[in-house]
This record gives C-alpha cells, sequence and structure tokens, in this order.
C-alpha cells in the first residue's frame, strides 16, 4: 500500500492541499452568506470576492508559510495558516463592506462582524485537523531520515544534535564522524542525510561532492562566503558563466523610504499601543516603586552607541548581563512583560528618534558585541544597518540563540534588503509572540547525549582507533 502512494504522493498532497484551501473559501462564503446575499448565488459580489480571497489568500501564504507537512511541527502550522487566513479574512470581508456601501459612503456599515468571527473558528478548526492529520500522514508513509553528523568537536556535535533531536520523525542520527576522518565517503553512501556541521570550507567543499555523486541529501551551516553567493547574480561574461555579488549599502531611495516607513509605522503603532504601555508601566510601579523605565547603552550602525528604552523587567539595580533561564533577577509581573514583548514597545521611540529602525539586527548590549567581536571578527558586519525593533533573526531564532547563527540570519537580511521585505518581516513578527520558546534565556551548554570522538591517526602502537560513533 505505502509503495503504491509513494508513486502517486505529490498528487496526493496537491488534492489534500486543494481540498484545506477550498474548505477555508467556502467555509468563508457559506458563513458571510447569511448576512450578504450576493454571496448565495452567481453574481459580481460573489466573484470579486472569491477572487480577492484568493489572491489576498495567496499573497498572505507567502508570508507566512504554506501547508508544508513533514518540515514543519502542527502547532507552528498551525499558527501560521491561522495567522493567514485571519488576515484574509479581515481584508476580503472589508472588500464586501465597502462594496455593500458602492452608492454611497455614508452607508458603510461593519455588518455581519459575528459571522465573521464564527468563520474564522471555524477555520481554524479545520486547518488543526488538517495540521495534525498531515503531519500523521506524512510520518505514516515516510520513516525518518538516517542521518550522519559530520563536525568538528563536542561543542559543535551537541548544538546540532540538540536541534535535530527536536524532530524525531524527521531525522535519526545513526552516525557521528570527525570531518577528518578518512571513511566519510563509505559512510555517506549508506545513510540518506548528511548534515556538515562547523566544518573548514574546503573541507565542507570535498564532503559535498560525494554527497552529489551518491544523491544523498545534505545539510550545511554557512559562512560569510555562502552568504554571498546565495544573494549573487547569474552573468555571462562573453562565454564565461559567472555569479556576480555587488558589495554596497543601501541606496538613498532605498534609505528614504526605510526611515518613512519606520516614522509611520512608530506613530501608528505608538498610538495603538499606547494602552498596552500604560498598563505595563504601572505593573511595573506598583509591584516595587522604582523607575519604570529601563535604559542601557546599546550599539547601532557603525558602532554608535545609544540609549535604548524598555518597560524594566528586572530588579532594581541588577548585574547587566544577557537574561538566563529561570533568572532570578526578573520580577513577577518583567515575566509576562517579556513573554508578551510588552516591555519592548518603549523602543518605538528609539525608532521615532533615528537611533533604530524597525527591521534591522538586534541592539546588543556593548558588553555582548565585544565578546562575540572577538570570537567572530565578522560580527561587525551586523552593525552596516540600524539596529532594529524586530528582524529576520528575531523571527527565526530565539534570545539565546547562538552569535554565530544570529550573524548568518543578520547577514541574510542585509543582503536580502527590500521595503517588501521588512513589510514581510513585520507581519511576520506575530508569530514571535505565539512562540513559547522565543524568549527563552542563555543556560547551561547543551548536551545531546551522544559522543563525539575526535580522529587520531592510526600507528603502530594503536592501530584499533577510530572515531566513528554509531547509534
Amino acid at each position: 500500500m505505502k509503495k503504491n502512494l509513494h508513486k502517486f504522493e505529490s498528487t496526493l498532497w496537491l488534492i489534500i492541499k486543494t481540498l484545506l484551501y477550498f474548505l477555508l473559501l467556502l467555509v468563508f462564503i457559506l458563513t458571510l452568506g447569511r448576512e450578504n446575499i450576493g454571496l448565495t448565488r452567481p453574481s459580481r459580489t460573489l466573484g470579486i470576492t472569491v477572487s480577492t480571497f484568493i489572491v489576498v489568500g495567496l499573497l498572505f501564504l507567502s508570508v507566512y508559510g504554506t501547508y508544508d507537512v513533514g518540515r514543519k511541527k502542527s502547532k507552528p502550522l498551525v499558527y501560521s495558516l491561522s495567522l493567514a487566513v485571519i488576515c484574509t479574512d479581515i481584508i476580503t470581508y472589508l472588500q464586501i463592506m465597502i462594496m455593500r456601501a458602492n452608492t454611497d459612503i455614508h452607508e458603510f456599515r461593519f455588518r455581519g462582524v459575528k459571522f465573521l468571527l464564527f468563520a474564522i473558528i471555524i477555520q481554524i478548526v479545520i486547518i488543526i485537523i488538517f495540521a495534525y492529520g498531515g503531519n500523521g500522514l506524512f510520518f505514516t508513509l515516510h520513516e525518518p531520515e538516517k542521518c550522519c553528523i559530520i563536525t568538528s568537536s563536542q561543542k559543535s556535535l551537541d548544538e546540532i544534535a540538540c536541534a535535530m533531536q527536536r524532530y524525531k520523525k524527521q531525522y535519526k542520527i545513526v552516525c557521528v564522524l570527525d570531518y577528518r576522518c578518512p571513511n566519510i565517503q563509505e559512510e555517506v553512501r549508506h545513510v540518506d542525510t548528511i548534515f556538515i556541521y562547523d566544518v573548514p570550507a574546503e573541507k565542507r567543499t570535498s564532503i559535498m561532492r560525494m554527497c552529489y555523486k551518491y544523491k544523498v541529501n545534505v545539510y550545511f551551516n554557512p559562512e560569510v562566503e555562502d552568504i554571498m553567493e546565495v544573494n549573487a547574480k547569474h552573468y555571462v561574461l562573453d562565454d564565461v558563466y559567472l555569479f556576480n555579488k555587488n558589495i554596497k549599502s543601501l541606496t538613498m531611495e532605498q534609505r528614504i523610504a526605510k526611515r518613512l516607513l519606520d516614522i509611520c509605522l512608530s506613530l501608528i503603532l505608538g498610538i495603538i499601543t499606547s494602552p498596552f504601555w500604560l498598563l505595563g508601566a504601572l505593573a511595573v510601579k506598583l509591584y516595587d516603586g522604582g523607575p519604570v523605565l529601563f535604559r542601557q547603552e546599546r550599539a547601532t550602525i557603525h558602532g554608535r552607541r545609544f540609549e535604548i528604552l524598555k518597560l524594566r523587567t528586572m530588579k532594581q539595580g541588577s548585574e547587566a548581563r544577557s537574561a538566563t533561564t529561570d533568572d532570578d533577577r526578573i520580577t513577577t509581573p518583567g515575566k509576562f512583560l517579556r513573554r508578551t514583548r510588552i516591555d519592548e514597545l518603549p523602543q518605538l521611540l528609539n525608532v521615532l528618534k533615528g537611533d533604530m529602525t524597525f527591521v534591522g539586527p538586534r541592539p546588543e548590549m556593548n558588553k555582548n558585541v565585544k565578546e562575540f567581536t572577538e570570537e567572530l571578527p565578522e560580527f561587525k558586519y551586523r552593525l552596516r544597518v540600524k539596529a532594529g525593533l524586530t528582524g529576520y533573526a528575531q523571527i527565526a531564532g530565539k534570545y539565546n540563540t547562538t552569535p554565530k547563527d544570529k550573524l548568518i540570519m543578520d547577514m541574510m537580511y542585509i543582503e536580502q534588503f527590500s521595503i517588501l521585505r521588512d513589510i514581510q518581516i513585520i507581519f511576520q513578527t506575530v508569530i514571535v509572540l505565539l512562540k513559547s520558546d522565543s524568549t527563552e534565556g542563555f543556560g547551561k551548554a547543551k548536551e545531546s547525549g551522544l559522543k563525539f570522538v575526535p580522529y587520531v591517526e592510526k600507528s603502530t602502537d594503536n592501530p584499533s582507533q577510530n572515531n566513528t560513533d554509531k547509534r
């Protein structure tokens, strides 16, 4: 049975996706049709509404993510699809209300809001069923991929293995190798997937060529040169095929557009979120009577220093260092403010002033910038743009994401900058509020339970040494 399904698997998932999206549209039409008679029969209203729902839906699916079972866990899948359909519903609903008032603007009313809310609830239930059911079907059809990790140290092994162990249905670690091991080729041929992590670029290239030769999936962590290559343009010079990467700062037009976006958003969101500011400030003041705002010097573009503003979430006089897991410096109201990100709302004043931008690399403490730059000289490249209130690293990563991974994510954002990309990240920021581990503090070093055995060349004194660790 499984073999037959594998033959038509791509068609099966196409049918399931089409059915999901059709059901979401159908629920919206049937529910809103109870208030809008034009949706109950073939009409201009129905045609425009269906077209709007499809176009806007595709747009928000590109922002939040599609029905990507097998690669996403069920809960994140529910979050992304739910946000996409809620945004689509709201915009399509507004379009219907505008059409109903097209003869007289004074007739504009928000009618049938209860039907809109009911439609959203039913759609979320459908999404939950399809997310958990789809992943269940996918992992019934597919066994976990047999994976080999090729790395350079126990620390690096723990970092990548701990991440993989959160996806046990996708990946099964069967082998761990030191990249210096001579029998890598033999191991590559007997697994489905290779993870190359923290391996010198020249050695990584040879391993990747092996993977290509034997048609083995490969994952690897990128370096600066990889980011340049990913964002390069294809260029043919006469008949010579080249990659071209222009290294430059934001253009004048881009800087102006970004600044206008910052001013508009900081003013609008500042007004909308003002009640949360006031309630948060009141909670901080009533808890211990101390100052409401927390001020600290941070680094922004070109290393320029500025004073960041936040609602205080720690006890007065606390040591200036990054928060850790179960940090006893964090106050009771501070835990809620950090979890909901309300403590960061005063940074809208930093954005309005021009010290920060709405989207950009996280403004690190000066102490951290110094330490990270000593460990990773490339870390200073993050300072080529202004520090941001939100950003790609804040969305894709966590508070305690490693400096190397933060650097890679921030550089990807810098090299792929566009105003549309900024708008996309702003919409995706909502997902951060739903992630329970997004504010996870720094804790003890990760331990995967796997053992890394460094490769030592065999000698006549100890001919039995090798570094293959199979699990």
